[in-house]
C-alpha cells in the first residue's frame, strides 16, 4: 500500500528558497546577442549600451506677462506695447550670456534641451517620481511658467592658466598690478565701471593687507579723471564676481542709495523708478548637501557677536524677540541641479545687503554651508569629507559614481581638492542705465538725455566663474557612469 507524503508547510519552503537564494542568486538578465560587422568580419556580441544619462540644469521659469523677460535688451519699436516674443534659444542665450552661441545652438541641434510637460508635471517610472520632459526646438515660443532643462555640460569652459590673485608687495601699485586690474574690467561707460573680482583679493585695503581693490582701482581706472572710481558695494575677500564702482559723484551716490534702500534712490522720473525696482543680483554657490525645498525665500534676521575680546566678529541668526539689535535679511534661493558628490549648485538672490548674509543663510537657515566656507561650516566640512555618499541619477533614480575627467587638475581649490576655496560667485547683475540720466558734465537729470533715448533702461552684466569654480563645474557636469 502506497503512502502519500504530506507537503511541507509554506514557511519551510520559503526558508529553503531564501537559503538557496543566498548561495546561488539568480543569473542577471541579459539582452539577446546581435551580429556586429567590422573589417568584413562578423562577430556575435552583446548590443551596445545606450547613452549615458546627463546631469540636467534647470533654468528659472519664464516670467509672467507684465515683466520684461530680457532686461537690458532694446525693445522693437514696431511692436508697440505688445509683449516680447521670446524663442527658446533666445531665453537660453540670455541666461548663459557668457557662453558662446554656437555651443548653445549645438545642444538644440542634438536634441539635448527639454521642457517640462504642460499637461502633467510628473510621472512614475520604476516606482520613482520623475519630471515629464519633452524635447523643444530652438524656435519654440516661450510661454509664462515654462521651465527649460538642459545638460550641465552647456556651461563647461576651458580652464585658462593664469593668476587669480594680484601679487601685492608694496603699498604703491606697480605696473603689473595696474595692467592686471584693467583686464578685470567687463563694463565701462561714462557713469560706472564693473569689475570681475577674483577670489582672495580684499575689496577694502588696510595696513596689514596692503593693496585692496579700492586702491588699485583708484590708481588704474581713473582714465584721466581727477578722481578714481569709488566702490558702490562690497564683496567678501574669499568670494568673487561683479563689483560695481561709480565714476562720478552723482552716479556713486545714486547707486549707493539703490543698494542700501530702493526708496532712497527713487526720484520724480518714472523711467528711473521702474529701473530701480528691476535691480537684482544673482549669485551661484556650491553648497554641501541639498535644501529640503527646491526653491523658496529665506527671511531670517541677522546680528553680530564679538569674539576673542572684540578682536573678531561673527554673524549669526538673530533671536526672534529682536532684543539683540537684529537686522532684517531676506534671500531668494533656487536649486539648479541634482545633488552630486554630496553637493548641489544653488542660485541665490539677496533682497537685502547684510554682511555675510548669503553665507549665514546657507549654513544656518538651510543647513547647507557653502563649499570652502570654513567660518560658518567647519564641522559640516569635516563630516562631508569623511562620510560615504551614494548619489542618484535625476531621471531614473539609479545610483551612479562620479567619473573624474582626464587631464583635469583638481588640486587647485576645486570641490575635489583637500582644501576647497569658497564657491560663492556674484554672476549676474541688473542695474539701471544711470548714464542716461547724467549730463555732459556729470550732473543729475530727472529726465533722460535726448541723445540717449535709444539706449536700454537697464544694464545686465554677467561675469564668468573663477577657475576653481569652473573646475568644480566641469567635474560635476561629467557623464554619469
Amino acid at each position: 500500500m502506497l503512502r502519500c507524503r504530506s507537503r511541507p508547510p509554506p514557511w519551510v519552503v520559503l526558508r529553503a528558497v531564501r537559503w538557496l537564494s543566498r548561495i546561488a542568486p539568480p543569473s542577471p538578465a541579459t539582452a539577446e546577442p546581435i551580429i556586429r560587422v567590422s573589417n568584413n568580419v562578423a562577430r556575435l556580441g552583446e548590443p551596445k549600451e545606450g547613452p549615458k544619462p546627463r546631469q540636467l540644469l534647470s533654468l528659472p521659469p519664464f516670467p509672467s506677462t507684465g515683466t520684461d523677460p530680457l532686461p537690458g535688451r532694446k525693445k522693437d519699436p514696431a511692436a508697440g506695447g505688445q509683449p516680447r516674443r521670446v524663442t527658446a534659444i533666445s531665453w537660453v542665450k540670455h541666461y548663459f550670456a557668457d557662453i558662446p552661441p554656437e555651443v548653445i545652438q549645438s545642444h538644440f541641434n542634438k536634441g539635448l534641451v527639454h521642457v517640462e510637460g504642460s499637461n502633467h508635471d510628473f510621472q512614475t517610472k520604476e516606482n520613482y517620481l520623475i519630471h515629464c520632459l519633452e524635447k523643444i526646438k530652438h524656435n519654440h515660443i516661450m510661454e509664462p511658467g515654462m521651465k527649460i532643462h538642459l545638460p550641465v555640460s552647456v556651461a563647461e569652459t576651458k580652464i585658462i592658466k593664469r593668476y587669480d590673485t594680484i601679487p601685492t608687495a608694496t603699498l604703491h601699485p606697480n605696473a603689473d598690478e595696474i595692467e592686471y586690474i584693467r583686464r578685470l574690467v567687463i563694463h565701462k561707460d561714462s557713469a560706472i565701471i564693473v569689475l570681475n573680482k577674483p577670489p582672495k583679493v580684499p575689496v577694502k585695503g588696510n595696513l596689514p593687507v596692503h593693496n585692496g581693490m579700492d586702491i588699485l582701482a583708484a590708481a588704474a581706472l581713473s582714465y584721466g579723471s581727477d578722481q578714481g572710481p569709488k566702490l558702490v558695494h562690497r564683496l567678501d575677500r574669499e568670494s568673487s564676481g561683479l563689483l560695481l564702482m561709480g565714476r562720478t559723484k552723482d552716479s556713486f551716490t545714486r547707486l549707493h542709495w539703490l543698494f542700501t534702500n530702493v526708496n532712497l534712490a527713487k526720484s520724480s522720473s518714472e523711467i528711473w523708478n521702474n529701473a530701480c525696482e528691476a535691480t537684482t543680483q544673482r549669485y551661484w554657490a556650491l553648497v554641501i548637501g541639498s535644501p529640503k525645498e527646491r526653491e523658496g525665500i529665506i527671511s531670517a534676521p541677522l546680528t553680530k557677536v564679538l569674539l576673542n575680546n572684540g578682536k573678531a566678529e561673527r554673524v549669526i541668526l538673530a533671536h526672534p524677540s529682536g532684543i539683540d539689535g537684529s537686522q532684517d535679511a531676506i534671500t531668494e534661493y533656487r536649486v539648479m541641479g541634482p545633488t552630486i558628490n554630496g553637493c548641489s549648485w544653488v542660485e541665490l538672490r539677496p533682497l537685502t545687503g547684510r554682511k555675510h548674509q548669503l553665507r549665514v543663510h546657507c549654513a544656518e537657515a538651510l543647513g547647507t554651508p557653502i563649499v570652502g566656507d570654513y567660518k560658518y561650516g567647519w564641522f559640516v566640512h569635516q563630516r562631508w569629507k569623511q562620510m560615504p555618499r551614494v548619489d542618484y541619477e535625476t531621471l531614473s533614480g539609479k545610483p551612479y559614481k562620479l567619473r573624474r575627467p582626464e587631464g583635469l587638475e583638481v588640486q587647485k581649490g576645486s570641490v575635489l581638492s583637500k582644501v576647497p576655496l569658497l564657491h560663492l560667485h556674484c554672476r549676474e547683475m541688473v542695474i539701471p542705465n544711470i548714464s542716461k540720466f547724467l549730463g555732459s558734465s556729470g550732473e543729475w537729470l530727472d529726465e533722460c538725455n535726448p541723445w540717449s533715448t535709444s539706449k536700454p533702461d537697464l544694464l545686465r552684466i554677467v561675469a564668468p566663474m573663477p577657475s576653481h569654480m569652473k573646475r568644480s563645474w566641469n567635474v560635476m557636469s561629467s557623464f554619469l557612469v
